[in-house]
C-alpha cells in the first residue's frame, strides 16, 4: 500500500531486485499491448478492401507501400496511376462559381448559356465534376469553330438520322425500320435533358465504323481558326440566350418532302490510304504504304520500344491508340485490313457516334449499347463474386468480328490473334517447336523475361487457366464452311457475361468498332485487360493501371501482364486492387446520369457553335453576382 507516500517515495523504499522485477513486468506489459495493437493494425491494412484503404490512408502511405515493394514495371505504373488520379481529383468543382471559373481558365471562353442548370443537375445527382473530364467534347467540337455556323447547322439538320430538340422536347427523326434501336436509345437520353436545352440537332452515324477522316492539313487550318476565335468577352458584350434554329426550320418546311440530306463525297477503297492522310506529315505512318500481299502472315515490329510504353507496358493509352505513330497496325487490326462497311468523307460534317479512331472527326457520345439494360453487354445486375471466390483464370467469348475476315486476310485480325494467343495447345506447340502461329509470334524473351517464358510453360499454364473461344466464326463468304480457319480455331459454346464474371481476368479487344462490353467489365468484380484503337466518351475519366489493365494493340505484352498478376500473392493483390478500384470508380462516373451530363453539355456546346452569335454567347451570372 502506498499510504501517504508518493509513488516516487514508495519506489525508493523497494530493494533493487524488486525494482528490476517491476521494470521488466512493465516492459513486458507494454510490449504485449504494442504487439496486439500492431497485429490489429496489420490486419486492417492487409485485409481491408483496397479502395477503402486507399481513400482513408492517403496517397503518401500508398506511395511508400508500392515503392518499398516495387520490383516490376507494373508496380511503378500502378503507383503512378494512383498519384495521377489523386492529383486529378484536386480539381473537382463543388460549386457553380468554381466550376465556371475553371471552365474559363481551361477553355478561354465563357461557359455556354444553360451551364447553371447543367451544374445544378450534376450536384443534385452526386456527379463528380472535374473540368478535364470533358476535354473530349472540346477536341471534337473545335474544328466546327472554323466553319460558318449556318453551314454546320444546315448539315446537322438535314442528315438521315437526327435527334432533334425543339421547345424542350427531343424526337428521333429518320426511318429506322429493321435497324438496331440506337436512335431511340439516344433520343431517350437526350429527352431527359431536353427541358433545359436550346433547339439543337444531333445527327447520328448509324454505322459501326467511323465515317469522317479529314486530311491533316485541313483540320490544322480549322483548328487554327478555332484558337483565334477564343475570347473571354466582357460581361457587357455577352449574349446569354441562343438565337435558335427558326431560320433552319423555315427553310426545311419550305422545301417540304423535297428536302435532301446533305451528301458529301463518299470514299471507299483501302482504309489505310484514308487514315494516313489524316496523320501529320512527320508521323511514321504518313508515307507507310498498304500491305502489298495480305496473304502473308502478319509481321510484328522489331525492337518495339514506343514512347507510350514503360519497360514494355503501356503507360500512355491515348498514344497507344494512335495509328499515326504505329504503321504496323495496318497489318494487325481489322479496321485497316477490310472493314465491314466503308463510306468515308474527307469533308468536315457533323456526325455523332459512339467511338472513333484518333484520326476521325466524329463527335463522340456514349455508345448506344451502354444505354441498354441488355445483359448480353452488361451481364445484368450480376457483377460477379468477391475476388477470393473467383476462378483463377482468364475467359473470353465473342464473335470473330473486326471486319470481313476471309481466307486471304483472317490472320491479320485482332480477335483471331487474341483467341490463338489464349489457346494453350497452340502455344505449347510453339514453345516446343520454337515456331510461330498464324496470327502471332511469341513475344521476345529479351523484353518480357519471366520464368514461364524462359521455361516454355506459358502454354501449359493456359491449358489449365484459359477458357477462350469464338461463338461464331463469321467467315466470308458464308458458304465457305470456314474451312480456311477451322484447322486453327473452332467454334465453342457461349458463356453469358454473368458467368464470365466468375473469372478473375477478362481481356477486351475491338470488334467492328469499340467493344460494347467494356462498361460492363469495368463495373464487374473482374479485371478487364483492354486493348483498343478506338476513343470513347469516358476516356478522360478512366485511368489505366488504376481502373483497368491496358494492353498494347500487338498483344505482345499479354503473357507478361497475366504472369505479373498470377505469379504470386502480391500480383494477385494488385489485380484485386485494380478490379475493385475500377468497379468502385465506375459506379461513380459511368452511370446513366454521367452519360446524360456529358451529352447535355456537349449539346450546349454544339448549339453554340451553330449559332450566328456564337462568339458572344455565354453564361455570366456568376460574374454578375460575384
Amino acid at each position: 500500500m502506498l499510504g501517504n507516500r508518493s509513488p516516487r517515495d514508495w519506489l525508493a523504499s523497494l530493494p533493487d531486485s524488486r525494482i528490476c522485477s517491476l521494470r521488466w513486468q512493465s516492459i513486458l506489459r507494454y510490449a504485449a499491448v504494442a504487439f496486439v495493437v500492431s497485429i490489429t493494425l496489420s490486419g486492417i491494412f492487409l485485409f481491408r478492401r483496397p479502395e477503402g484503404f486507399l481513400r482513408q490512408s492517403g496517397s503518401h502511405y500508398f506511395e511508400y507501400f508500392w515503392n518499398q515493394t516495387s520490383d516490376h514495371p507494373i508496380d511503378q505504373l500502378i503507383s503512378d496511376a494512383h498519384t495521377y488520379h489523386e492529383n486529378l481529383l484536386k480539381d473537382r468543382s463543388f460549386d457553380l462559381p468554381t466550376a465556371a471559373a475553371r471552365y474559363r481558365e481551361r477553355r478561354d471562353r465563357h461557359p455556354p448559356p444553360g451551364f447553371d442548370a447543367w451544374f445544378k443537375y450534376a450536384t443534385e445527382h452526386d456527379a463528380i465534376i472535374v473540368e478535364s473530364f470533358f476535354d473530349r467534347i472540346y477536341a471534337d467540337i473545335a474544328p466546327f469553330w472554323g466553319l460558318d455556323p449556318r453551314t454546320t447547322a444546315e448539315r446537322a439538320a438535314s442528315w438521315d438520322y437526327v435527334v432533334r430538340v425543339r421547345n424542350g422536347v427531343a424526337n428521333g427523326t429518320g426511318d429506322t425500320t429493321g435497324k438496331v434501336p440506337w436512335l431511340q436509345l439516344w433520343t431517350g437520353l437526350v429527352n431527359e435533358a431536353a427541358p433545359w436545352l436550346p433547339d439543337v440537332d444531333m445527327p447520328i452515324n448509324y454505322m459501326d465504323e467511323s465515317r469522317v477522316i479529314v486530311p491533316w492539313e485541313d483540320v490544322t487550318s480549322l483548328l487554327e481558326k478555332e484558337r483565334e476565335s477564343r475570347s473571354v468577352k466582357s460581361t457587357e458584350e455577352v449574349v446569354t440566350e441562343y438565337s435558335g434554329l427558326a431560320p433552319i426550320d423555315a427553310d426545311i418546311a419550305a422545301k417540304g418532302d423535297t428536302v435532301e440530306p446533305y451528301k458529301p463525297k463518299w470514299w471507299g477503297g483501302n482504309y489505310w490510304n484514308l487514315t494516313q492522310v489524316a496523320c501529320s506529315p512527320e508521323s511514321p505512318s504518313r508515307d507507310a504504304t498498304p500491305i502489298e500481299n495480305i496473304e502473308q502472315l502478319p509481321e510484328f515490329p522489331d525492337h518495339w520500344d514506343p514512347e507510350f510504353a514503360y519497360k514494355g507496358y503501356v503507360r500512355n493509352l491515348t498514344a497507344a491508340m494512335d495509328p499515326c505513330t504505329q504503321p504496323h497496325l495496318r497489318g494487325l487490326h481489322g479496321t485497316f485490313i477490310e472493314p465491314l462497311t466503308m463510306a468515308t468523307s474527307k469533308e468536315i460534317i457533323p456526325l455523332f457516334g459512339g467511338c472513333k479512331l484518333a484520326v476521325n472527326n466524329e463527335i463522340l457520345i456514349p455508345g448506344a449499347m451502354y444505354l441498354t439494360d441488355d445483359p448480353f453487354y452488361s451481364g445484368g445486375d450480376t457483377h460477379g463474386p468477391p475476388w477470393k471466390q473467383k476462378i483463377d483464370g482468364v475467359v473470353w467469348r465473342g464473335v470473330a468480328s473486326g471486319g470481313r475476315n476471309k481466307k486471304e486476310n483472317w490472320a491479320h485480325f485482332q480477335r483471331h490473334r487474341l483467341i490463338e494467343m489464349l489457346n494453350g495447345t497452340t502455344v505449347s506447340g510453339m514453345e516446343e517447336n520454337n515456331s510461330r502461329a498464324m496470327t502471332f509470334e511469341m513475344p521476345p524473351v529479351e523484353k518480357y523475361d519471366f520464368p514461364r517464358r524462359r521455361e516454355g510453360t506459358i502454354g501449359a499454364w493456359l491449358e489449365e487457366h484459359s477458357n477462350a473461344g469464338f461463338v461464331n466464326l463469321l467467315c466470308f463468304p458464308g458458304d465457305s464452311d470456314c474451312d480456311y480457319v477451322r484447322p486453327y480455331l473452332s467454334q465453342v459454346e457461349s458463356v453469358p457475361m454473368m458467368e464470365q464474371y466468375k473469372y478473375k481476368f477478362i481481356p477486351d479487344a475491338d470488334g467492328n468498332s469499340f467493344s460494347a462490353r467494356f462498361r460492363g467489365l469495368l463495373l464487374s468484380t473482374s479485371l478487364p485487360i483492354k486493348a483498343t484503337v478506338y476513343a470513347e466518351w469516358h476516356d478522360a475519366r478512366l485511368v489505366p493501371w488504376l481502373h483497368f489493365a491496358p494492353m498494347d494493340n500487338t498483344f505482345q505484352d499479354l503473357y507478361a501482364i497475366l504472369d505479373y498478376f498470377t505469379r504470386d500473392k502480391k500480383g494477385d493483390k494488385s489485380a484485386q486492387f485494380i478490379a475493385e478500384e475500377g468497379q468502385s470508380w465506375g459506379s461513380k462516373v459511368l452511370r446513366r446520369e454521367d452519360m446524360l451530363l456529358y451529352v447535355w453539355r456537349l449539346l450546349l456546346e454544339f448549339a453554340r457553335v451553330c449559332d450566328e452569335k456564337r462568339d458572344m454567347l455565354g453564361y455570366i451570372d456568376d460574374l454578375r453576382t460575384a
